[in-house]
């Protein structure tokens, strides 16, 4: 079917960051780099306004014979150099490895396995747009070959991308295109897509969850200590509660929903026992009773860091004397924010 370039700038204009148009044209690779970076991170959907009467006119091109047009892009000969493919492929590489350095640097092997796969994976994409590919067996053994020397560091995705980019860049080559009329359906073509995007973000989504939950404590301290601000007067601490619920009520005003304060009331209450929990389980780990004073707490914790120390603790006891000592600098830290007794629980 002959593609419409109205029709392409109308899903370039729409869903461009997100490779409508490329996914129209039968560019999965390309719409799936774009799905992947927001349009080549907003730069590449916008140099596209001037390249997409090129795209349609390659979507429309027929091949001959399952092979490409020899008098166009003789097969032997690789594809002219494109600095603006090479610094897509390095970006797209560094970007990878930063992906996988958020959600996955707990994995065995990361350094040596994981880390180097992600890079090359990036860079492939972006070498596999369009027209022209590569050869992935090298790309991805150049990372595995480059990631070692800078083990453990966190610019490593730099000089592997980099490595990558240029062992792709040498063994770029014309894709054979397929006879005219065996293009896949739409739907697998989605589906296979929708795959790769998953495996992308999973890693991705859990750690951005992880750090949002751990933000989320840092502010159930922060609304805690708010409201313990005023124990004492209860009326100042029943306009703070009332203000913390107004967008509850903003939210139900402009939806109808209906359910009373209560759930609302709830979440606040669990947030503010989870407090709790943490400044009870804070003090039994230093031994100390819910009066005590701050000295009292300091002079505990300094008593209990001598004793379980891992340079105080050698040979078979060092592991249990590291998480012990790591489990009362986080009890210590958890009084030392709080800064008082728990008033709720007297």
């Amino acid at each position: 079917m002959t593609k419409s370039v109205t029709v392409t700038y109308a899903l370039w204009a729409m869903g461009g960051p997100l490779g409508l148009h490329h996914l129209y044209l039968g560019r999965d690779s390309h719409a799936l780099l774009w799905m992947l970076t927001l349009g080549g991170f907003g730069v590449g959907w916008a140099r596209e306004f001037f390249r997409i009467p090129a795209y349609v006119g390659e979507a429309n091109r027929e091949p001959e014979g399952g092979l490409r047009d020899s008098k166009r892009h003789p097969i032997a000969r690789p594809p002219p150099v494109s600095v603006a493919r090479f610094a897509g492929q390095i970006s797209v590489g560094i970007y990878f490895g930063t992906v996988a350095l958020i959600g996955l640097n707990s994995l065995s092997f990361f350094y040596l396995i994981v880390l180097p796969l992600c890079v090359g994976a990036g860079v492939h994409l972006v070498s596999s747009v369009g027209e022209q590919t590569t050869d992935l067996h090298k790309t991805l053994i150049a990372c595995v070959i480059t990631s070692p020397i800078f083990y453990g560091s966190t610019i490593s995705p730099l000089p592997i991308s980099i490595a990558a980019s240029v062992t792709a860049s040498q063994h770029r080559r014309f894709k054979t295109r397929p006879p005219s009329g065996s293009q896949q359906e739409l739907g697998p073509r989605l589906y296979r897509l929708a795959l790769v995007w998953l495996a992308f973000s999973a890693p991705l989504g859990y750690s951005i969850f992880h750090n949002t939950t751990a933000t989320l404590y840092y502010l159930s301290d922060c609304v805690a200590a708010l409201l313990d601000m005023f124990w004492f007067f209860p009326w100042l601490r029943s306009v703070v509660e009332y203000f913390l619920l107004l967008p509850y009520r903003i939210l139900g005003a402009f939806t109808g929903w209906g359910p009373s304060e209560e759930s609302w009331r709830k979440v606040l209450e669990i947030l503010l026992t989870e407090r709790s929990q943490r400044e009870r389980e804070a003090l039994q780990m230093l031994s100390v009773s819910k009066e005590a004073s701050m000295e009292e707490v300091t002079r505990s914790y300094r008593e209990l860091v001598k004793v379980w120390h891992p340079d105080h603790n050698p040979g078979s006891k060092m592991e249990e004397a590291q998480k012990m000592f790591i489990q009362i600098q986080e009890a210590y830290e958890t009084l030392l924010r709080a800064q008082k007794p728990d008033h709720r629980n007297k």
